[in-house]
């Protein structure tokens, strides 16, 4: 039982100016394991006031300064790395092995890779007359989600204390105990007081009150497109800069010439059920000629079917439990909305996965026959569900991939990498993987249309902390 009765603001562990408290749920038991204080109004304008008088220390230090503190942060979160996957798997559900690898690995590398970006970093640049200087936007809002919990903290955190900005982080209420462990470790580090505050409590209350303050000067935002919409509106009233990664659709368009083994069993495993389809980017649907249709439902509900579904801390488990009930409850309902408009159920299914009653748990789940208008070819389900939908010529393949209101992600399989490229490249989308290209930490991740603006990670996801200045100097 982790139990946090105090938030972190001005360098310090203090009680919070509200008196609730919210439990924080085992996604594979459904046992109460922790529980974080319910902040208000009041904590965000504490923390925020904090940040803002220690931006003008802050936000003025040098960049050696400010890449000492963050490799200390670096290695406390390598050094906690076993805690942090266990902690994170029991919030979420991911099985703990790939919670090691993803939900632990990655934020330690991000945070390491936000040090050599900050060494080699170009703040200034000689233009004409002009010196353009990048300067630190100062007063970071970092609004956070469930899924890749620590994941998306370090993606806002590191970049903006490497710009010299500070920062007010509210992560998600349902996955926030990761967040403690990531303020013990600033703690640690000896971080300025102020530098960073962790204000936990619910979107409509402290996110909305980070969004709507006015000494906020930009807020990061990850989670659903609805919510994105409520934090713009928010936010536009003192016009801030709002950076937003929001939900996704993606389409993993299968081209004739494709190695079918290969595509279709990665696609539907990782492509598409890693953290258990919980993932904005996941290629959910998988766009296929019509004439290898039938084989690529072969390939996929054997993928599907032979897929081990149990608790995270089972040694054979390869898809964990959604992250809550109301999670499971809603996927459940897209399977059955799949069926009830006639598309091809050929894996899983809306029932409870055969014995396990205890858990947020789903069938992996395959669609065939789906058509661009089915609510489950357009809405983000963010579950274990595949829709597989044929095409007769290429042209239609790209219409399908562009015919949501997403664009994150994307995917791409050809034995012709040429081929594979010029069809990406008509993908109206933030990123695509060809062929399997693996997760680079250091690219751009973002999306186009509703799927979000701006960019994290990299030099891209530093640049958009930082404002740009021109000195015109004399001739």
């Amino acid at each position: 039982m982790r139990d946090y009765d105090k938030l972190y603001i001005d360098g310090a562990w203090v009680d919070s100016a509200g008196d609730g408290s919210i439990d924080v749920i085992d996604a594979n038991t459904e046992d109460v394991i922790g529980r974080i204080p319910e902040g208000n109004a009041t904590d965000v304008d504490r923390a925020v006031a904090a940040a803002k008088a220690a931006f003008e220390t802050w936000g003025y230090t040098d960049r050696e300064e400010r890449s000492k503190f963050i490799q200390a942060i670096a290695e406390g979160l390598a050094e906690r790395s076993p805690e942090i996957a266990e902690v994170i798997s029991r919030e979420v559900g991911m099985p703990l092995m790939f919670a090691n690898l993803i939900q632990a690995g990655l934020p330690a590398g991000n945070m390491a890779n936000t040090v050599a970006l900050l060494d080699s970093f170009e703040f200034e640049q000689q233009i004409g007359n002009s010196l353009v200087v990048r300067e630190p936007i100062g007063v970071v809002g970092a609004i956070t989600p469930w899924n890749y919990p620590l994941h998306q903290i370090v993606a806002k955190v590191g970049p903006a204390l490497a710009a010299g900005c500070t920062v007010v982080l509210k992560p998600s209420e349902i996955a926030p105990l990761n967040a403690f462990i990531l303020a013990e470790i600033i703690d640690a580090a000896g971080l300025p007081a102020g530098v960073f505050n962790l204000v936990t409590g619910t979107g409509p209350v402290v996110g909305e009150a980070i969004a709507a303050h006015p000494d906020v000067d930009m807020v990061s935002f990850t989670g659903s497109t609805r919510a994105g919409k409520r934090v713009t509106e928010v936010a536009a009233q003192t016009v801030k800069r709002v950076a937003l990664e929001l939900g996704g659709k993606s389409a993993n368009v299968i081209l004739d010439d494709a190695n079918l083994e290969a595509a279709i069993p990665a696609g539907v495993q990782f492509g598409c059920y890693l953290n258990s389809g919980q993932t904005c980017s996941a290629l959910t649907r998988m766009v296929v000629p019509r004439a290898l249709q039938d084989k690529v439902i072969e390939l996929a509900a054997a993928t599907a079917d032979g897929i081990k579904v149990g608790p995270a801390d089972a040694d054979d488990s390869a898809l964990g439990p959604l992250i809550s009930a109301a999670q499971r409850d809603r996927v459940r309902g897209y399977i059955q909305k799949g069926i009830d408009e006639g598309a091809t159920l050929v894996a899983g299914g809306p029932d409870a996965p055969e014995g396990l009653d205890k858990g947020y748990f789903v069938r992996p789940t395959v669609f065939a026959d789906v058509t661009k208008d089915m609510t489950i070819a357009q809405e983000e389900i963010f579950g274990p569900v595949l829709c597989i939908m044929p095409y007769d010529s290429e042209e239609e393949a790209v219409d399908i991939a562009n015919s949501t209101i997403y664009g994150l992600a994307g995917g791409v399989q050809s034995g012709d990498l040429e081929r594979a490229k010029a069809f990406a490249r008509k993908m109206r989308t933030g990123q695509v993987e060809i062929n399997g290209g693996s997760f680079n930490i250091s690219a751009p991740f973002g999306g186009y249309k509703q799927s979000g603006n701006g960019r994290e990670l990299g030099p891209f996801g530093l640049e958009e902390f930082l404002e740009v200045k021109s000195l015109q100097l004399p001739g």
